[in-house]
């Protein structure tokens, strides 16, 4: 597994609206599994910020310009998140972050059909958040 680059130093960033309010914040990850995977095959995804765990509800993927929630992934058969490929994991939150440093933390649970238990990879990076 490939847990340690799980989470990219770049592209962690304010998600702002149309107006310029920040929603939420977005940073890039890779799955941590030698093989793409259908969307469908990952269970979640779980999000954690300076110690603080993301309600999963708030937690979206996007992926070659199509976004999803968790639960929208767990029926989507027709998308794959290959080896390698950068996801913009997106998180809703009002206000967004402030500029600075951030611990993020990031765990991913997948479903393998060859594998007797469902692993969950976990990676850990302090991000700086431009002003």
């Amino acid at each position: 597994m490939m847990d340690k680059h799980m989470i990219c130093t770049e592209g962690f960033e304010n998600v702002l609206d149309k107006n310029g309010q920040a929603t939420g914040f977005a940073l890039l990850a890779r799955l941590p599994y030698y093989r793409g995977l259908g969307l469908s095959m990952v269970e979640d995804i779980a999000v954690s910020v300076d110690g603080e765990a993301v309600p999963r509800e708030a937690v979206r993927l996007e992926l070659r310009g199509r976004s999803w929630s968790l639960a929208e992934m767990e029926t989507c058969y027709d998308e794959k998140w290959n080896f390698g490929e950068k996801a913009r994991v997106i998180v809703q939150r009002p206000g967004g972050l402030t500029p600075g440093e951030h611990r993020i933390e990031l765990a991913e649970r997948l479903r393998v059909s060859y594998l007797p238990f469902v692993p969950t990879t976990r990676d850990a990076k302090v991000l700086t958040l431009a002003a």
